[in-house]
């Protein structure tokens, strides 16, 4: 028996108001299950903890996007802020909702930060 978690509707009515959505919080608590959940009929499933596609992801962000169209799901996207401006990129291009779901830890703002200080 599944459990709905109560994040759901809230992901989904996001989703449609917006080209990405990015649900961050702690290690452990479920982001990339509900995520995955969520998008598993009709959305690419890519995380960066694989190694070959944060590679990618940071050396190429661009070609990244091209081989993982949207909507696509990109799990642990703070291991590549370098996508983030592509992800902007093709949002504005594109303007259509829910393009890009993207999961982080906490790590996530620490490594925009240093980004962004840069």
């Amino acid at each position: 028996m599944e459990i709905e978690r109560t994040i759901q509707p809230i992901i989904e009515k996001a989703s449609k108001g917006f080209p990405v959505l990015l649900l961050t919080g702690m290690r452990q608590i479920g982001k990339s299950w509900v995520m995955e959940h969520l998008g598993r009929k009709n959305r690419l499933y890519i995380s960066l903890d694989d190694i070959k596609a944060r590679a990618l992801a940071k050396t190429d962000p661009q070609r990244f996007i091209e081989e993982n169209p949207p909507p696509v799901i990109i799990d642990e996207a703070q291991y590549a802020p370098e996508l983030f401006t592509y992800i902007k990129i093709h949002s504005d291009k594109s303007k259509k909702n829910g393009l890009f779901w993207l999961t982080g830890s906490q790590k996530y703002q620490k490594r925009c930060q240093a980004l962004s200080a840069q």
